[in-house]
């Protein structure tokens, strides 16, 4: 086999170079996708627990919503007037006779 000459072997070389140099760069932004990948996937699992968050602070207020709408509808009522004069001022109807216990 005749000796290769050093344009010969340095040739070999810068093709070699560029090769490793082109996987480098492929593996390079092979780890970069890699990596954004996990922290969007990380970001995404906090807003998926804050918007679980949010729907059950949600439910709560239109649950108290309706409850308040339920007691405007009763305040609005004899029945409610009747009891708060009853509890609050002691008042009855003429023909309604009241019980009390004797204090033990």
């Amino acid at each position: 086999m005749a000796a290769r000459t050093k344009w010969q072997r340095a040739s070999r070389r810068r093709a070699h170079l560029g090769a490793w140099g082109i996987i480098l760069i492929v593996l390079a932004v092979f780890g970069a996708g890699t990596i954004g990948g996990l922290q969007l996937k990380q970001k995404n699992y906090a807003y998926q627990t804050r918007e679980e968050a949010l729907q059950a602070a949600i439910d709560e207020e239109i649950k108290r919503a309706e409850e308040i709408e339920e007691l405007e509808a009763y305040t609005k009522t004899k029945k409610y007037v009747e009891d708060v004069a009853k509890e609050k001022l002691g008042l009855v109807y003429p023909d309604e006779i009241l019980f009390k216990r004797k204090n033990e």
